[in-house]
């Protein structure tokens, strides 16, 4: 039996090896080398003095985070409204808002890209805010769909003994519902705010915007400068990284308290 399984995982093993470990292995090697091949931290000292690179990076979080905290006010009271209601059809009301991620990606910005077009001969709209109006109508139901899935889980009667014990709604949900809910709510920021970051497509179609880190990898390889390209690619790769190890031990921490209220 062991020796099946190691068989069956020989693919996977080298699918990492030529799609995962091969790829960071060249990106490191560009990012760590100048044009002759010899070894050098310039990049990296680059990337940190650039203004411009550094603009693009703040740029970009900023725009991650909007987003993050927009789709957070929207999708959690829509989750929560859904998963406490009796509807009969919830599943198929949740199904709607994942409805529009089956169609094509850029008929869908485009169509977005128009309504905004309307919307300003009346209302000044800033570049900023169509693109985050995009990256919200883009990422929402990634934030919607963990927030359901973890609240209709919850145990009602905690609700009901919380408010046994004289909790008015208010208290039973900041107190109870609420804390119980967080690992949905890390798991809709780490699956908005890590692709937020890095989705340079909207903001290419809204307004042609080269202010996002996508944007800026992508014209350092289109100039042929696969060494800061790959650097900025290395430096996003790390802050991915913190953030995803960051947002997993807060999950972890909020699962045992969950327990420990259980």
């Amino acid at each position: 039996m062991r020796f099946a399984r190691k068989t069956l995982g020989i693919p996977y093993a080298v699918f990492l090896l030529l799609f995962v470990a091969a790829p960071l292995l060249v990106l490191f090697y560009y990012a760590f080398t100048n044009g002759e091949g010899q070894f050098t931290f310039a990049n990296l000292t680059g990337f940190f003095t650039d203004p411009n690179t550094l603009g693009t990076l703040f740029y970009s979080l900023l725009m991650a985070a909007v987003t993050t905290v927009v789709c957070l006010l929207i999708a959690y009271p829509v989750a929560y409204v859904l998963a406490t209601s009796q509807l009969r059809n919830k599943a198929v009301i949740v199904m709607l808002f994942v409805l529009p991620m089956w169609i094509n990606f850029s008929l869908r910005i485009t169509a977005l890209k128009e309504i905004l077009t309307l919307l300003e001969g009346n209302l000044a709209f800033h570049p900023f805010l169509n693109s985050v109006i995009g990256m919200t109508y883009d990422f929402l139901p990634f934030m919607i769909l963990p927030l359901y899935n973890t609240i209709v889980k919850l145990d009602g009667s905690l609700i009901e003994a919380a408010r046994d014990l004289g909790a008015d709604s208010r208290s039973a949900f900041l107190h109870v519902t609420l804390p119980l809910s967080v690992p949905g709510i890390v798991s809709g920021v780490s699956m908005v705010f890590l692709p937020a970051m890095t989705n340079y497509v909207v903001l290419d179609m809204l307004y042609n915007s080269t202010y996002i880190m996508g944007s800026l990898i992508g014209s350092y390889f289109s100039a042929y400068n696969w060494h800061g390209g790959s650097m900025i690619a290395l430096v996003l790769l790390g802050i991915m990284c913190i953030f995803a190890l960051v947002t997993d031990g807060a999950e972890e921490e909020d699962a045992r308290m969950g327990g420990a209220l259980l």
